[in-house]
């Protein structure tokens, strides 16, 4: 048996929609994978809150914990201002955890980058006009290296959807390929008969830790995607240094 760890980042078509310029737009295992997210976290969120306990079960305890968690770093990275921005920060950490455990797409991580960093441009151009450039010119900085700093930060800023977006992709992109790996090994070692089940027996186990970290991975990458949000949100309520 062949393990080919790529083949479950491969996008396949499903269903045909239409042509557009010469090109097929179709409905994706990709599209689907983002169906399957959204309904997760939506069932977990609307049935965990649905009876409002004044003691919370499990569930209940997890959504408020997320909720909570989430508020406290828009809080702590944006100011009570920021919290304007709330719903769309906890919604990106709730989809990006549950992404994390399903899938690791190029062209999604990308998509909630560029979402992000039209917002932050957007919201900055209307809150502060022309004086969102202030986030470009760093106080205190003297006039002979001032057009280098400037080079830089609007380098820097021009590169955050590269890099918010191309870190949460490798690191699931890692941690999967990984595990498909080990529980190849597992299946093949496995199917080799007695002596094939005693050595499935470590990769088996790897597969375990590898599982639980994976789990961990997944909810520190989603932090990260929030809090960069948040970060660069708060450049755009206050652009000055």
């Amino acid at each position: 048996m062949q393990v080919d760890p790529i083949h479950q980042f491969e996008i396949k078509n499903f269903l045909p929609l239409f042509d557009l310029g010469g090109h097929q737009i179709s409905f994706t295992n990709s599209a689907l994978f983002m169906f399957i997210i959204v309904g997760l976290a939506s069932a977990l969120l609307i049935g965990a809150t649905t009876r409002r306990a004044v003691v919370p079960g499990r569930l209940q305890s997890m959504a408020e914990m997320c909720y909570e968690f989430v508020a406290d770093t828009v809080r702590s990275s944006a100011g009570t201002e920021g919290m304007k921005f709330f719903p769309f920060v906890f919604t990106l950490f709730m989809f990006v955890l549950f992404a994390n455990l399903i899938t690791s797409q190029l062209i999604v991580t990308v998509t909630l980058a560029l979402l992000v960093f039209f917002l932050v441009v957007g919201y900055g151009f209307w809150r502060n006009g022309l004086h969102f450039f202030n986030l470009f010119v760093p106080k205190g900085v003297p006039k002979l290296i001032l057009p280098a700093i400037v080079a830089i930060e609007v380098l820097s800023f021009l590169s955050r959807p590269v890099s918010h977006s191309v870190r949460l992709f490798a690191n699931m992109l890692a941690g999967h390929i990984t595990l498909q790996v080990f529980a190849g090994f597992v299946i093949m070692l496995g199917s080799a008969g007695i002596l094939g089940l005693f050595g499935a027996t470590l990769p088996f186990i790897l597969v375990v830790l590898l599982t639980a970290l994976e789990l961990l991975v997944a909810f520190l990458q989603a932090y990260v995607f929030a809090i960069l949000t948040c970060i660069y949100l708060n450049d755009a309520i206050h652009p000055g240094h």
